[in-house]
């Protein structure tokens, strides 16, 4: 039994930290997480004790610690997204709870029809690698995207160099390479009509994908 207690204090202490830097609204819905599992330490200590079924222990601590788990890299992703947020000329959308969307319209980062990046483009970025670094038990996948203008062939080199352009500048800044991927899917995946100037707009871009690791 005291190995138990010691195991769900440790675990509690993690999901503790974790919460420290969370804002208000987040702490309420997983402080709602910690008094749930608090009480399922409760009754499975009192089970144990009376019944001795190790097997139970077991799955009670397991369930636990994968809970808190969750839980703790939530509130990391929820850091995360704010710190993005910060930054001029991105949208930030989360996606799962270990997940973040990071989109940068390719007319911000690159001139027309082609891969260099934009001087302008690279302070936004500088900032971006600058909290991926802060983080580093994500991984990072670069992928970019183009209207149909062109050949559907031209499109998918084009978004690889683009897409590549984006991953090598956040290396060379510091990002370990092993986190980063990079993906280019030319004009096959578009957010809206190629039929109007404002729809191509939005379909030129590059979509960073930012993944907790798995425990």
């Amino acid at each position: 039994m005291k190995k138990l207690l010691a195991s769900t204090l440790t675990v509690l202490l993690f999901a503790a930290t974790a919460f420290a830097q969370v804002d208000d609204h987040a702490k309420a819905k997983k402080g709602a997480i910690i008094g749930g599992l608090a009480g399922a330490i409760a009754g499975g200590v009192i089970s144990n004790n009376r019944n001795g079924h190790s097997g139970k222990r077991g799955a009670i601590v397991g369930g636990l610690a994968g809970t808190a788990a969750g839980a703790i890299v939530g509130a990391m992703m929820d850091k995360q997204e704010r710190q993005l947020r910060q930054i001029p000329g991105v949208d930030v959308s989360r996606t799962a709870d270990n997940e973040l969307k990071v989109t940068v319209k390719n007319d911000v980062l690159f001139d027309y029809n082609s891969a260099g990046l934009r001087s302008a483009s690279r302070s936004s970025l500088r900032e971006m690698a600058n909290v991926f670094e802060q983080y580093p038990n994500t991984t990072i996948a670069v992928e970019g995207f183009t209207d149909s203008t062109g050949s559907a062939s031209y499109n998918e080199r084009l978004s690889e160099r683009r897409a590549s352009s984006v991953s090598n500048y956040i290396e060379s800044l510091g990002v370990n390479g092993s986190r980063v991927e990079t993906i280019g899917y030319g004009e096959s995946r578009p957010r809206a009509t190629n039929k109007s100037a404002s729809g191509r707009q939005l379909n030129r871009r590059v979509e960073i994908h930012v993944r907790a690791n798995a425990a």
